[in-house]
């Protein structure tokens, strides 16, 4: 894939693509661009339903100039003797959190989560987060506890210290498809208790019986990937627990 940045040229290209309603993979092939870079430039642009691309590049060109004034040395990305790109980092970081925002998680959440995960240790406190982030406490604070209510970390406290760590782990998926699951078998029962009280002749009674067995059929999917996963994390880390126990029973 070529560098360098995107061109006025690009972004004409990239505003017809999406008037013909083309997806960001398609695009970047175009381009010969990752999708990741078309994703963030549409995402930081007004989405798909607000790109213009004269008004992207003159909006790319006033922040290069706001930046260039007014920003502080970019703080740098902790290595680990890992040998890794850190402009490449940084690009990934941002790319990654637009994909949370797009899937619907709020902007500070997504960036938080995405510092924390890019880390090898997937550990960081407060006034890491600050540091990185470039934001206040307050803001890394209600994010934390928005990202801890939804499972998505857990908070350590630093051994000898009053000062708190905020912790994610490989399983951060698995609860939130488990919490998934759990919404989709409450759906489901709902659907079937409808169907029964409005009469499985009926059209609506149909409509709930239909939907319903989709529900079901979503569930089970879940079940096996899951397990699945379960199956392939235990003989490549012999001991590791995964939260089985969680997982909501099948229909009766």
């Amino acid at each position: 894939m070529p560098g360098g940045r995107l061109t006025n040229e690009d972004r004409q290209h990239i505003a017809a693509g999406l008037a013909e309603g083309l997806g960001y993979a398609e695009i970047g092939r175009r381009l010969e661009r990752p999708a990741s870079t078309i994703m963030r430039e549409v995402t930081r642009n007004g989405g798909p339903d607000d790109y213009g691309a004269e008004r992207a590049h003159e909006a790319t060109r006033h922040r290069a100039r706001r930046n260039k004034q007014a920003q502080p040395p970019a703080s740098p990305i902790p290595d680990g003797g890992h040998g890794r790109d850190p402009q490449e980092v940084r690009d990934f970081t941002e790319s990654f959190t637009a994909l949370l925002v797009q899937q619907g998680l709020p902007q500070m959440m997504a960036r938080v989560l995405a510092c924390l995960y890019i880390t090898d240790s997937g550990t960081l406190t407060a006034a890491d987060l600050v540091q990185r982030l470039r934001v206040s406490p307050a803001s890394v604070s209600h994010a934390v506890a928005f990202l801890e209510q939804q499972g998505m970390l857990t908070r350590e406290r630093v051994p000898g210290r009053r000062r708190e760590r905020y912790v994610i782990d490989d399983e951060i998926w698995l609860r939130s498809m488990l919490a998934g699951l759990q919404m989709n078998e409450a759906l489901a029962a709902a659907s079937r208790r409808g169907a029964e009280v409005l009469g499985a002749a009926t059209p609506a009674g149909v409509r709930f019986e239909s939907s319903a067995e989709l529900l079901h059929l979503v569930s089970e999917a879940f079940r096996q990937v899951m397990e699945q996963w379960r199956q392939g994390q235990a003989a490549r880390h012999p001991g590791t627990l995964t939260p089985r126990d969680e997982t909501p029973p099948g229909p009766r």
